[in-house]
């Protein structure tokens, strides 16, 4: 079929050549020579069969391209999946850093909320405790006011008693005194 077809195109493009003079079938004329020329270079391509190791050569690139195709098409999945793993690691790592923030946020209100409490605690205790000093203090100067006072009632009555006593009232008095303890002891 193939040559048929070429054997076809052949005399179609050497119809100029039957325009020539003189007869067309002989080897004077180059039309002639040209036309065969052409049929057996075509010839020769076919007994050696060029065509079809043209047509293996392109099947073996088709085959080969192919292949690359098919292997890059492997290689864009694989991209395509990496890439969406990493997208997930990084939403993870995402949320992850969120949490970690939220947490962060609830633990810094924690602590300041019991930071304000421990500050309240601390705040009532030196309360407490300036106002156990200072009612210590008033205790302490009324007991000092109130021995100052009897320290000052006794010198007073020991002077308006000495005074006022003779040495015969001191000397019953003393008497009265032992005899009391006397008492008391036995």
């Amino acid at each position: 079929m193939r040559l048929t077809l070429t054997a076809a195109l052949a005399t179609v493009a050497a119809s100029p050549a039957f325009a020539a003079s003189g007869p067309f079938f002989s080897l004077g004329n180059t039309d002639f020579v040209v036309l065969l020329a052409f049929l057996l270079f075509i010839a020769v391509l076919f007994y050696f069969k060029v065509p079809s190791l043209l047509g293996g050569m392109l099947d073996q690139r088709a085959a080969g391209i192919k292949s690359e195709l098919d292997e890059a098409r492997k290689l864009r999945e694989e991209a395509q999946t990496l890439l969406a793993s990493y997208e997930r690691k990084q939403k993870e790592v995402q949320e992850q850093a969120d949490r970690i923030v939220a947490a962060a946020k609830d633990e810094a209100t924690a602590a300041g909320v019991q930071a304000r409490v421990d500050l309240e605690k601390s705040v009532a205790r030196r309360m407490a405790a300036a106002a156990d000093q200072i009612d210590s203090a008033q205790a302490g100067a009324i007991k000092e006011v109130r021995d100052q006072a009897a320290v000052i009632a006794v010198a007073a009555a020991r002077d308006v008693i000495a005074k006022q006593m003779s040495a015969a009232d001191g000397n019953a008095l003393i008497d009265d005194a032992i005899a009391q303890v006397d008492a008391k002891l036995h």
